[in-house]
């Protein structure tokens, strides 16, 4: 006789999510070292005393830690696995008859209380103290380095910069648009005429995103271009933990100059100066080097940024002799290249717009030489533009010879992983909030969700680090 089961409702269930969650879960590890006991108070003065009570401020970061930890990158996909997974639910403190959030009040509370309270900034830095309360940060080297993520902008839509002045007459601009005319405004004060003038002039030929006017157009090698902002690690060697990020738009000039705000801000939250500075040679230009070296006194571990070599087999500067006690070069023939031949009524610094300062021979002296035509073939006289932060390009050039620069150009391969492991790993390789703010947001839950896997992966016990490793 063939049995039938049957069906029969059990009044009482005795369910603990703490038992359905692996000991090895990787969202064990980062429950450990995540307190956001303080939270509640930096955002206290951004709500209201009187209404009903707000969504809990730690639920929702909570949830955007398990989406960037596990790669979730839609907020709608991220409230179903929430509601669905003990794991999600155990980590964000809810029960089986607890809600979850609707997927809309992540927008509210990103664009509203926390850009204003800068609270994911408040969050990174919270988790970067527990990283050094663990030990995992020296302080000793940092590397710094860029890399491009694409914007949530079509590339196949783009409008001249001049159109500016027509969308400050519209009313239905989007936030990043908004965005981007308040930085045009805080960046030009001027009479609103001028303003538009001056922007058209400066940009006038550049097509921009009609969604998001702050991202730049550019292109990998090799491939298409598209619209895109960089993501800036400033990384401490020891253990690869991220000191801090910093969003730029996508072009060498403010991701260099990024260099300069992550350092002063670590110092001055944090009180660390690195002794040494690793990174490629789009951070080996001359002011750079100069603030390191003499304003900072940190080691650049970085190749000189140098165009002094010629292509065309006449003399370099390196074929010059400098002299400093005369303040002057020296050429191949004995004859002597100085910057004061010409005198003028008032004092001048000599210091060209280009932060340089010009060393020219006797034209008499060059005529009559014999090495004319490999040094000076197309003009009259031999010049040589030194920079006035040559002394800390020299600094660096020596330290480039040392067995010390060469295991920092193997320790900077950590940031290069962290990058793979961001577009990899976490999926982030597009943006999916709009405007220079949406991607500074962006990267700092990524970093912060890249700082919680670190501490998981080398301080959670033995019997965890397989798993840990895998997820």
């Amino acid at each position: 006789m063939m049995g039938r089961s049957t069906v029969q409702d059990q009044l009482f269930y005795a369910f603990n999510l703490e038992d359905h969650v692996p000991r090895d879960h990787l969202l064990r590890g980062v429950d450990r070292f995540l307190d956001l006991g303080e939270l509640r108070q930096h955002l206290a003065p951004f709500y209201s005393h009187t209404g009903r009570p707000s969504i809990d401020p730690e639920l929702m970061i909570r949830m955007l830690v398990i989406g960037y930890c596990l790669g979730i990158r839609s907020e709608r996909r991220l409230c179903e696995e929430v509601h669905l997974n003990l794991a999600y639910r155990w980590f964000c403190r809810l029960d089986l008859e607890d809600r979850v959030p609707d997927h809309s009040t992540f927008s509210k509370n990103r664009h509203g209380r926390f850009r204003q309270s800068d609270a994911l900034r408040f969050v990174f830095e919270t988790v970067l103290r527990r990283c050094m309360t663990e030990g995992l940060v020296q302080g000793e080297g940092f590397a710094v380095d860029a890399s491009i993520i694409k914007a949530y902008a079509n590339r196949a839509r783009n409008v001249p910069a001049s159109d500016v002045a027509q969308w400050r007459q519209g009313t239905q601009c989007n936030r990043a648009v908004r965005e981007y005319l308040d930085a045009l405004d805080a960046n030009n004060p001027v009479a609103e005429d001028a303003l538009e003038e001056v922007h058209d002039t400066a940009a006038a030929s550049r097509n921009i995103s009609p969604t998001d006017p702050a991202a730049q157009w550019t292109a990998a090698p090799g491939g298409p271009a598209f619209y895109a902002y960089s993501t800036n690690y400033l990384i401490d060697l020891s253990a690869g933990i991220i000191m801090d990020v910093e969003a730029t738009p996508a072009h060498r000039t403010p991701e260099v100059d990024s260099t300069r705000t992550m350092i002063d801000r670590v110092e001055q939250r944090f009180d660390i100066r690195p002794r040494r500075l690793v990174g490629d040679t789009a951070y080996g230009t001359a002011s750079l080097l100069g603030w390191m070296v003499e304003g900072k006194q940190i080691e650049p571990h970085v190749p000189v940024w140098d165009k002094t070599t010629r292509k065309d087999a006449s003399l370099s500067i390196s074929e010059f002799q400098w002299q400093p006690e005369r303040n002057e070069y020296v050429c191949p023939e004995g004859r002597a290249l100085r910057n004061d031949r010409r005198q003028f009524t008032a004092p001048r610094t000599r210091i060209t717009k280009a932060d340089t300062v010009i060393y020219r021979a006797s034209q008499a002296d060059c005529v009559a030489c014999g090495m004319k035509d490999r040094c000076c073939p197309k003009t009259p006289f031999r010049k040589i533009a030194r920079s006035i932060h040559e002394g800390a390009r020299e600094v660096a050039r020596s330290i480039a010879q040392t067995p010390q620069y060469r295991q920092s150009r193997r320790e900077r391969k950590k940031v290069e992983m962290l990058f793979a492991h961001l577009k990899r790993i976490m999926k982030l390789d597009r943006l999916r909030l709009r405007g220079l703010s949406g991607a500074q947001d962006e990267f700092l839950m990524a970093a912060t969700a890249q700082n919680l896997r670190r501490m998981a992966k080398w301080l959670m016990p033995s019997e965890a680090g397989t798993a840990m490793k895998t997820a």
